[in-house]
């Protein structure tokens, strides 16, 4: 046990630590694997690979995944601005990179190839523009020279044109929400309030118009006799089959009927092998993360803080609640894994970049410590009164 008497950067970080997330955070990690036993199989053995190909793999993955939420969990907050403004620069160039010169899967151009390794840049600028964004909107609040709220506004367009030229509708409404979020919680009149949602409703029409894959995922879900329903109708039968209790580990039937059983739909597959209970207890751990951030979101004194940690939050408890909507049948088919639970390198590295960042905001630390890494000048903090 690591007494408080050491003064170390180890025992610092220890008893300053939320080791509550941490231990939700573990919890996820683990449950993942264990329902991603019943998930892969299936897929690798449909593709021509080890049984256990894309457990193996995640497990992996996992190590990496652990050392950057610990390494970045010890930044200070300078060090997670400056981090997040490099990772979202890059981040960004690359996915026009990606969408220029990157494979084709599935439609669309998202990932990059290194030999045998894939990159999605995309989601790496999620967790990084959520906290550049707060960062400015912080900044406009605290500062009269500064243009924060302009540079906020900037942001986002900045973002999600290079995502749309990809084309992934489904992270740029993610991260548009998110940043609305981000606004809102800023100080916006209500009159911006409206203004967004009319936006909102614009943009969604014009994907809608425009896309394609969009325009037949919508109806589709509105009309399930318009097009394909093979996913939709063995998602509902993997809930159905399970009921309560589900059919045991392994003993599911829908997953063999399932193309990304153990991608984005691992929560169909664990409400057959383990039945809803499970599954309510499954989101009972992301609400439980989710409302302990904002709870350490509203103790904090820092606007930057308040802000990123709202925004990582948010991004977050929306991407699991997307991917458990869509296998419930609650809204249209969207590509989006279940945080810390599907499979995926390339969404685990970036989900462990975002909870570094979120553990690293919300460990405690002393007044004097906060102020002193504000800019010259800086007036108190105030979050009302942003874009006033």
């Amino acid at each position: 046990m690591m007494s408080r008497a050491e003064r170390t950067p180890l025992t610092d970080w220890w008893w300053t630590v939320d080791r509550s997330l941490l231990a939700a955070l573990g919890c996820l990690m683990v449950a993942g694997l264990v329902f991603l036993m019943g998930g892969g199989p299936p897929v690798a053995e449909r593709i021509g690979l080890p049984t256990f190909y894309f457990l193996n793999r995640q497990a992996i993955y996992l190590v990496p995944t652990i050392l950057l939420i610990c390494a970045v969990s010890f930044l200070s907050l300078r060090g997670v601005r400056r981090l997040a403004l490099i990772t979202w620069a890059v981040g960004v160039v690359l996915c026009v990179v990606a969408a220029k010169f990157g494979p084709e899967i599935k439609g669309a151009h998202r990932w990059i190839q290194f030999g045998s390794l894939g990159l999605q840049p995309s989601e790496f600028v999620k967790p990084s523009f959520v906290v550049v964004a707060a960062w400015a909107f912080s900044e406009g609040a605290q500062r009269r020279d500064m243009p924060g709220g302009i540079l906020g506004m900037l942001l986002l367009p900045v973002t999600i044109v290079p995502l749309l030229l990809q084309p992934d509708f489904g992270q740029t409404m993610l991260i548009t929400l998110v940043w609305c979020a981000l606004f809102f919680v800023a100080g916006l009149h209500l009159i911006w309030v409206g203004a967004l949602g009319l936006i909102g409703m614009a943009g969604v029409f014009a994907a809608y118009t425009f896309f394609h894959h969009v325009r037949e995922r919508i109806e589709r879900f509105l009309d399930k006799d318009s097009g394909d329903s093979f996913q939709v109708f063995w998602s509902q039968e993997s809930f159905r089959s399970g009921s309560w209790f589900g059919t045991g580990p392994g003993e599911g039937v829908a997953k063999r009927h399932l193309p990304d059983a153990h991608t984005d739909f691992i929560f169909s597959v664990t409400g057959e092998e383990f039945g809803v209970l499970v599954c309510l207890g499954l989101v009972a751990l992301f609400a439980y993360i989710v409302l302990r951030c904002l709870k350490q979101a509203r103790r904090t004194d820092d606007t930057f803080s308040r802000l990123a940690i709202t925004g990582l939050t948010t991004l977050f408890g929306l991407q699991a609640c997307i991917n458990m909507a869509v296998n419930t049948q609650l809204m249209p088919a969207k590509g989006m894994t279940l945080p810390f639970v599907s499979y995926g390198g390339s969404s685990l590295i970036s989900l462990a970049l975002g909870m570094g960042f979120l553990v690293a905001l919300t460990r405690k630390r002393p007044r004097s410590t906060l102020l002193s890494q504000k800019p010259p000048g800086t007036a108190p903090a105030t979050v009302a009164g942003v874009m006033r």
